[in-house]
């Protein structure tokens, strides 16, 4: 991914999405041929001229930290909107690495405290938002059609963004699809960000957006979100309905391990259980089949 153009993306978005009379500024009825801001109105509330915020957005001029905190202010962006903001503009000053990024790995102390965890659905994330590991309850809530070895083949690994978009498993699992789908995209943007010189990312990225328009609609948005704390309503075959808080904890090498949750007590807690329990019986007859949210080899 190109950093420069990565960042000039993004403020174009973030700038058509702000509207002059949400800052209080007078526009007099003028017609626009864009929405949201000018240029010329985002480079005088940031304080920079016009020529220099065109050139940044352009991909021709590095900004220093002040400018950046300026833009951001002027854009009201959100605190993870500010990083990313930042962060594209440092991949934007790097030269192009020619080593492609490490490959994913699992510490045995992660993969320790992933299997600890067994009555609760664990799902351990790469950069990339392929499964590289996930305990028995976790690949019952989020792919027991999938082969629940899958993950510990590199070239054969989930991706729970290509789940989320072209698996129809996946789709038919959130009541509020169209949620769970915008936090994907989301944190796909942040992940690019962190690493602009990843091309198994720019690849997933194209494949996502070829593959299925309503990704390209959101990518194209330029939205980002942290993945924390979400709740989810789920209908899940095998014990119908459930809401479920997904928490988001960063592991180390931009891994992120995400664990399912129910409140205790509650109609969720029970289905919960009951899909733990099931999960532990005897899979005999049962053959998992693989989906779109394979990974390339």
């Amino acid at each position: 991914m190109d950093g420069k153009r990565q960042l000039g993306d993004f403020l174009r978005a973030r700038r058509s999405q702000v509207r002059p009379e949400d800052l209080g500024l007078v526009t007099y009825g003028d017609r626009r041929r864009v929405p949201g801001l000018r240029r010329e109105e985002l480079a005088q509330l940031a304080g920079v001229s016009q020529s220099y915020y065109a050139r940044l957005e352009q991909g021709q001029s590095n900004a220093s930290p002040e400018v950046l905190e300026a833009i951001a202010q002027a854009l009201r962006l959100g605190e993870a909107e500010r990083r990313h903001l930042l962060e594209l503009a440092a991949g934007a000053r790097r030269r192009a690495r020619t080593r492609r990024p490490a490959p994913d790995r699992v510490s045995p102390a992660l993969a320790q405290l992933t299997a600890a965890l067994d009555d609760v659905p664990v799902v351990v994330l790469g950069r990339r938002s392929d499964v590289l590991a996930w305990n028995r309850a976790g690949h019952a809530l989020y792919a027991g059609h999938l082969d629940p070895e899958g993950p510990q083949r590199p070239g054969e690994r989930p991706n729970m963004a290509r789940l989320v978009f072209l698996d129809e498993h996946t789709r038919d699992l959130y009541v509020d699809w169209p949620a769970k789908a915008r936090a994907v995209v989301g944190a796909l943007r942040l992940a690019s960000g962190r690493f602009p010189d990843d091309p198994a990312l720019a690849s997933l990225v194209g494949e996502l957006t070829l593959g299925s328009e309503e990704f390209a609609s959101m990518w194209a948005d330029h939205r980002v979100k942290t993945r924390e704390a979400i709740g989810y309503g789920m209908r899940h075959p095998l014990v119908g309905a459930m809401h479920v808080t997904q928490q988001t904890l960063h592991a180390e090498d931009g891994l992120t391990v995400v664990v399912a949750t129910t409140e205790a007590d509650s109609p969720s807690r029970a289905a919960m259980t009951l899909l733990v329990h099931s999960a532990g019986a005897d899979r005999q007859g049962v053959r998992p089949v693989r989906s779109p949210g394979r990974a390339p080899a």
